[in-house]
Parts: structure tokens; sequence; C-alpha cells
């Protein structure tokens, strides 16, 4: 139990953490801004499409199964915040028509590409170790749960612009992911591969 609480902790403080999760909290912001309170179930799946996909990628990574130009991943995790950001201003009005709208796949296609910004921290952490099965769990787990802390913070703050001080719901969404995206673009200008 002990070895599940200490990669859980790792896991969640590498996602609310200021100083190693700023993409990934951006990521989130710009996912889960065009969503509500009563939106609570979609949000849920949107956001557990994209730990699927970074545990996919996580765990290839890890198992040495998957290799990859970690210059390359660091420049495209921002480039999925600007899609991602950029994306909420195609949103005309908040209604979904389709069971499982786009964004999902996004969210579960961007995962792909984070979960492999993680592996190389958790890569140093597990060093030799021959099983890293429940390591591996353990830390997903707690990137979960720091991603719906991220999430729930989100929600709280959307309530009290939209509901609270009457904000337009899409201008704040758009105000948002404006921000959203210029940190983002600055990052990946930042990282680009020469």
């Amino acid at each position: 139990m002990d070895q599940f609480l200490t990669y859980f902790q790792v896991g969640f403080e590498h996602i609310v953490s200021r100083n190693l999760g700023v993409d990934h909290i951006l990521f989130i912001v710009a996912l889960a801004i065009r969503y509500q309170f009563a939106d609570w179930k979609k949000l849920l799946v949107l956001v557990t499409a994209f730990t699927i996909g970074h545990s996919v990628t996580l765990a290839l990574s890890v198992l040495n199964m998957v290799n990859y130009s970690v210059s390359w991943i660091e420049f495209l995790i921002p480039v999925t915040i600007v899609i991602t950001a950029l994306s909420n201003y195609a949103v005309k009005k908040f209604s979904f028509n389709t069971r499982f709208p786009l964004i999902y796949f996004f969210a579960l296609f961007f995962g792909l590409i984070h979960g492999l910004g993680f592996s190389n921290y958790l890569k140093s952490m597990l060093g030799k170790n021959s099983s890293v099965i429940w390591e591996l769990f353990s830390f997903n787990v707690g990137l979960e749960a720091g991603q719906l802390v991220i999430v729930l913070a989100m929600l709280i703050i959307s309530f009290i612009f939209v509901n609270l001080f009457k904000c337009n719901r899409r201008e704040f969404m758009l105000y948002i992911s404006g921000g959203a995206f210029a940190v983002a673009l600055l990052m990946a200008l930042e990282r680009v591969p020469y």
C-alpha cells in the first residue's frame, strides 16, 4: 500500500504542480472550459478518454516498447493545447448532437502525446525495476485524481463567473481559451525542435 500511495502522490503532484504540470493543467483547462456542472458525465468521459490515451503510451514507453524524440514530444504537448484552445472558438452553442463528439477522439489522441511526456519522468523514478505494472497503475490513478481536481476547480470558477457574476458563457470560455492559447503558443515556440 505504501508503494501505491507513493506513485499515486507522484502522479497527482505531476498534474497539479505549478513546476511540473503547467502544460498539463493548461490542456485540462482548455478541454474543460466549455462544460458546466450539468455536463459532468460528458466531462468525465472526456477526461477519462485523455487518461486512457496517456496511460497507453505511458505504459508502452516505460516498458520500452516505443521510442520517440523527447524534443518533439515536448514541442507537441503545447501544440495540443493550442489546438484544443482554438477548437473552443468553433463552439457556437453548447449542445451536443452526437453521442461522442469529435472532442472525445481529440482528447484520446492528445492523451497519447501527453503520456509520452510523462514517461521520461516516471522512467527516471522506476530505474531498472522489472515489475512496473502496479507503479504504472498507481501513477495513472494519481494523474486522474489530479485532473479531476483541476476539472472541479474549472467548473467552480465557471459557475462563479457565469452564474454569479452573470458573464456571458461563450465570452468567458473564449477569454480563458485565449489565455491558454497564448501561453501554450509561447511554450511551443520555445520548444521548437531544431
